[in-house]
């Protein structure tokens, strides 16, 4: 099995349904039996800290990356194998995509949102050409898939995008995804 460092950006809410958990819990289980390396914003709560906690219980290592004003609030997870306090949240963005050789989005607020969109965003410039799955347990990104519907329509972005990202509700089909990903042929984002 070849090492892969996958980044996971997911909720810091301990308040959202067990079923949120239960498929972090499955897809850290299987990215640690599988022996590769999480990287995500180093927090010890939430989804975020379920998918950390289960890939080290599995075999994977975790590197977590926090800037120094949440690792202040004692979020921070100290079980981390490496964790990088950074000075704020651009540099913390900027050192997980440089770490990473995938992108996972699983169900999150506008955090999870802002990180995900900024490395579409990056494959849509050809920043980047990696892999990026939308986890989408229980359906959690279904309305923002119709959203980017209305954006294809309206000629916001190019129909072709839709192949810059992949969607599935199964760790097992993600992960197999990850592992057969060739590299996408991204047209030039601009209408001329």
């Amino acid at each position: 099995m070849i090492s892969m460092n996958i980044c996971v950006f997911a909720s810091s809410s301990d308040a959202v349904s067990p079923d949120y958990f239960d498929a972090a819990r499955d897809l850290g289980r299987l990215m640690g039996e599988r022996g590769y390396t999480l990287i995500y914003g180093g927090t010890n709560v939430g989804l975020m800290g379920e998918v950390a906690v289960s890939v080290q219980n599995n075999g994977g290592k975790v590197i977590g990356v926090i800037p120094w004003f949440l690792k202040d609030e004692g979020i921070s997870n100290s079980s981390a194998d490496q964790l990088i306090v950074t000075e704020d949240m651009y540099e913390r963005k900027r050192i997980m995509e440089d770490l990473s050789d995938a992108f996972f989005a699983l169900p999150g607020g506008f955090g999870t949102l802002e990180e995900i969109f900024e490395v579409l965003t990056l494959k849509q410039l050809k920043r980047h050409n990696k892999p990026i799955i939308f986890y989408n347990t229980k359906g959690f990104y279904d309305i923002l898939f119709e959203f980017f519907d209305r954006i294809y329509e309206e000629k916001f972005a190019k129909s072709a995008y839709k192949e810059t990202y992949y969607v599935t509700s199964d760790p097992q089909d993600a992960l197999s995804y990850l592992e057969n990903y060739s590299p996408t042929k991204i047209p030039d984002k601009w209408f001329r």
